[in-house]
C-alpha cells in the first residue's frame, strides 16, 4: 500500500470483555455438508476483527449468520451476553454495510441514510440532526439532497457507511465493502474506515479476501478455510508466527519448502533438504521424532550473502532462475535444494544483475525460518 504504516487502534477506554461469542456454530444449507463447523470465535468490545479467507471458506456465511440474514444449523451466537441466533435482523442493533451498498436509488442521499431510523421510530427533527451528524461523519454533510447515481463509488460507499452509523449501532457488519472500487480509493477508504471506527470506539467485523487489506485496517484477523477458523491472532503474528501451512501460504507471499525434521534444540529444530543440506529454523508446535515438515521463509528475510555463512543463520545456494526490476526491489527467483524454486525480495539498492543459471548465495536468520507441520 502507499502507506504501509498500519493504523493503530486506540483501546485504552474500550473493556476487554467480549460483545459477541459464536459457540459450537455450524451451518449446513442442504442437511449434509457443513460450509461451517464447530466455529468458537469472540469479537472484543472496540475492536475491528476482519474474516479473512478463499471464497467458500465459510467467512461470509459466519458474518450473515451473525447479521440475522442466516440461522446457524446447531451453537448459539450471543450479542452483548445474550442469544441472537433467532432474532431477525432489525431487532439486532447491528450496522450492516453491502459491496454493492445496497442504496436506493428513487430516494436522496439523506433520505437513504435516514431509512433505519424509520424502524426505531425516530421521526422529524430528531431523524434530521442524527442524519446530518451521520453524514459529517464521513464527509458528505453537503450532498444530503442528490441522488446515489449522481454520486462516485466512493461517495456511495460512504453514504452507506453512514446509513449503517445513523442509529448508533453496539456493532457494525462490512461484506468486502470496497471491492467495487479502483486500487487508490481502495487503499484511501481503508484509511478513512478506520480512522472512523477508532474515533467512533464502535466494534466492527470485516470481511474480505484481501490480505493486505486485513492487515492494514485490523485489530485481529481470523483466517478462515474450509468452514474452520486456521488461526486468529493480531496481524503482525499472523504474518510472522503463522500457525500452519496453509495460512503460512495465504497470508502475503511466502516460501513453503519441503523439508524432514532432524532434531530439536529447544525451541530451534533443525531439518534436512532434499538434496542434503541442513538448515535451522523455529520449530512451535512441531510433533517429535523425525518426519516430513514444511519450512516458511518471507522473500524479504533472505539477503544476498557477503562473507562466510553466520553461525547464527541459514546459508542458501542455488541458481539464478529469473529477475525482475520493480522499482524499489528486485524479485529473484532462485532454484535451490534440487528443484525447488524460492523467492527473494532485494532492495534495489543491495542488487546486482544475475544471469539465468548464475550461483546465487543467500542469508537468512533463523528466527526467520518457520518451520509447520506438512
Amino acid at each position: 500500500m502507499g502507506h504501509s504504516e498500519k493504523m493503530k487502534s486506540v483501546t485504552s477506554n474500550a473493556s476487554a470483555d467480549a460483545l459477541v461469542r459464536f459457540e459450537d456454530v455450524k451451518k449446513s444449507y442442504d442437511g449434509a455438508n457443513f460450509v461451517v463447523t464447530g466455529l468458537n470465535l469472540s469479537v472484543r468490545r472496540g475492536e475491528f476483527l476482519t474474516m479473512l479467507g478463499p471464497s467458500g471458506s465459510g467467512k461470509t456465511t459466519t458474518l450473515m449468520m451473525l447479521g440475522g440474514f442466516e440461522r446457524p444449523t446447531l451453537g448459539r451466537i450471543l450479542l452483548d451476553g445474550k442469544p441472537v441466533e433467532r432474532l431477525p435482523p432489525e431487532k439486532r442493533n447491528i450496522g450492516f454495510v453491502f459491496q454493492n451498498y445496497a442504496l436506493f436509488p428513487h430516494m436522496t442521499v439523506a433520505e437513504n441514510v435516514a431509512f433505519p431510523l424509520r424502524y426505531r421510530g425516530i421521526k422529524g427533527a430528531a431523524a434530521a440532526v442524527k442524519v446530518r451528524q451521520a453524514l459529517d461523519r464521513v464527509s458528505l454533510g453537503n450532498l444530503g439532497g442528490r441522488r446515489p447515481a449522481q454520486l462516485s463509488g466512493g461517495q456511495q460507499q460512504r453514504v452507506a457507511l453512514a446509513r449503517a452509523l445513523v442509529f448508533e449501532p453496539s456493532l457494525v457488519l462490512m461484506d468486502e465493502p470496497l471491492g467495487a472500487l479502483d486500487k487508490q480509493l481502495r487503499e484511501h477508504m481503508q484509511v478513512e474506515i478506520k480512522r472512523l471506527q477508532v474515533s467512533l470506539g464502535i466494534t466492527m467485523v470485516y470481511v474480505t479476501h484481501d490480505q493486505s487489506e486485513a492487515l492494514t485496517m485490523s485489530d485481529r484477523i481470523a483466517v478462515f478455510h474450509d468452514g474452520h477458523i486456521q488461526q486468529l491472532a493480531e496481524p503482525e503474528m499472523l504474518y510472522k508466527r503463522p500457525s500452519n501451512r496453509f495460512v503460512a501460504s495465504f497470508i502475503g507471499e511466502n516460501n513453503t519448502l519441503a523439508c524432514s525434521l532432524l532434531a530439536r534444540e529447544g525451541e530451534v529444530a533443525v531439518v534436512r533438504m532434499p538434496d542434503g543440506t541442513v538448515l535451522k529454523g523455529l520449530g512451535h508446535g512441531l510433533t517429535g521424532g523425525t518426519h516430513d515438515v514444511s519450512l516458511s521463509v518471507r522473500p524479504e528475510s533472505l539477503t544476498l550473502a557477503s562473507g562466510e555463512p553466520r553461525e547464527s543463520g541459514n546459508r542458501i545456494v542455488g541458481e539464478a532462475h529469473e529477475v525482475f526490476f520493480l522499482g524499489d526491489h528486485m524479485r529473484l527467483s532462485i532454484k535451490a535444494f534440487g528443484s525447488q524454486v524460492l523467492i527473494a525480495r532485494i532492495p534495489t539498492r543491495e542488487a546486482r544483475h544475475f544471469a539465468p543459471g548464475e550461483r546465487v548465495a543467500l542469508d537468512c536468520g533463523v528466527a526467520d525460518c518457520q518451520l509447520l507441520e506438512a
